[in-house]
């Protein structure tokens, strides 16, 4: 039906002639635009019902003290239902070493918390298929999980501002919501939420629905297609200075695998477009020297292009 819609308005409505690249570009950008916000705004509140029962101080009373494998894999693994912005990346970082949570278990939860997130379940399964957005899912978890067992190995402590160490979070409150209150913390982070990421998606979209309708495919296919070698590293490269959580992100995916683009590239943009990005890497100065910084996103960055390549190889 949302099909029917944007085609009504495309052909009928401004009388555009099927076939031409406008004509496919408006009727991927409308289409896309519709049916990604009813995704998100549905999964956003539901989600929001269910993570009203979580808090930073919760996450932190939960990863504090664990082993370090067994934390690692639990960290990556709450990082999916608390995907917590980057923006908070610098009171989290203070909180965890404040509870005693391991550097590299941190670090496991700060992989995934953005990267592998519901409404990137939600958006690749409504777009994909369940394979594709469990593929995702499950290499973003792994990238976690491998990256934070990395560096908690390298012993890195010493690299973390040394104010961070001195700083102390109070517990916060542990007053448990009522039914009713969980509904209307739902409805407002959902608005919320949608007032704040809004622009990404249509930013999103319309670089997909231009990419749908205007890029060539063989350009992309000599250049980012199975056949060339780089194609993984330049994909992450690119994906690094742009800002953009998954809901932006994915129409852009979604563009490119239309043109042909190989399944781990688009997989590797996409996780560098998420984990790895500028303003992150800003947000994070106020907490990490410089080394740990660059160490921290040439990990993350290698593990991505492995998954890239391996995708690649398979699929």
């Amino acid at each position: 039906m949302l099909k029917q819609f944007a085609d009504y308005i495309v052909y009928s409505l401004f009388g555009l002639q099927a076939g031409t690249h406008l004509a496919d570009a408006l009727d991927f950008f409308i289409y896309d635009t519709i049916k990604i916000f009813i995704l998100l705004t549905t999964i956003i509140f539901v989600v929001a019902v269910i993570r009203s029962r979580f808090s930073p101080e919760q996450t932190r009373r939960v990863l504090a003290h664990k082993r370090l494998y067994i934390g690692n894999v639990l960290a990556a693994l709450l990082g999916i239902v608390t995907p917590f912005c980057s923006c908070s990346a610098v009171p989290l970082f203070i909180g965890f070493v404040e509870a005693g949570v391991p550097l590299g278990v941190t670090f496991s939860f700060l992989i995934s918390s953005p990267m592998v997130n519901e409404v990137a379940l939600i958006l690749l399964w409504g777009l994909f298929g369940w394979k594709i957005a469990l593929i995702y899912i499950a290499t973003g978890v792994l990238v976690a999980i491998v990256a934070g067992i990395v560096i908690g190995h390298l012993k890195l402590e010493r690299f973390v501002q040394e104010y961070v160490y001195s700083m102390q979070v109070g517990a916060g409150s542990t007053y448990t919501m009522q039914w009713r209150e969980r509904v209307t913390y739902a409805r407002g982070y959902t608005g919320d939420l949608l007032k704040k990421i809004w622009p990404y998606v249509l930013v999103g979209i319309g670089i997909g629905g231009f990419i749908h309708g205007y890029a060539p495919e063989g350009f992309l296919l000599k250049y980012a297609g199975p056949g060339n070698l780089f194609a993984v590293p330049i994909a992450v490269l690119i994906g690094v200075p742009l800002y953009s959580n998954a809901a932006g992100v994915i129409p852009i995916v979604q563009a490119l695998m239309e043109k042909g683009m190989a399944m781990g590239t688009v997989l590797a943009f996409m996780m560098a477009v998420t984990a790895l990005s500028l303003p992150e890497a800003i947000i994070l100065k106020n907490v990490l020297k410089m080394r740990l910084l660059v160490i921290f996103f040439g990990i993350v960055a290698v593990a991505i292009i492995g998954v890239g390549y391996l995708f690649n190889a398979i699929l």
